[in-house]
């Protein structure tokens, strides 16, 4: 019985974040489908990157956005919390002064 040629695995690729930046920036100048090219990638991986890229912008606004809105907050708390306490004195003073 003969063996059969068993196909070879292909491993998996790691690119680190430099790369893929470089990438990305070699994809935005001369377009995605001539740089997966130029780069030995399939355009579908490059689009995937840029996905990935954006999402983090977008969640990085996010926080951003509610940061300052907690700051925002919290000098309205500070404002009321004054308020208050100047009110709770001035409540004091009326009545002793009856």
């Amino acid at each position: 019985m003969a063996k059969q040629a068993t196909p070879m695995k292909k491993t998996r690729a790691r690119h680190s974040d430099a790369y893929r930046e470089e990438a990305l920036a070699l994809a935005d100048r001369v377009g995605v489908t001539a740089a997966a090219r130029d780069l030995g990638l399939q355009p579908s991986q490059l689009y995937q990157w840029r996905a990935k890229v954006q999402q983090k912008q977008n969640a990085s606004e996010r926080e951003q956005a509610l940061a300052e809105e907690n700051a925002r907050l919290k000098r309205q708390l500070a404002e009321i919390s004054e308020e208050l306490a100047i009110t709770k004195k001035a409540v004091y003073f009326a009545k002793n002064l009856k």
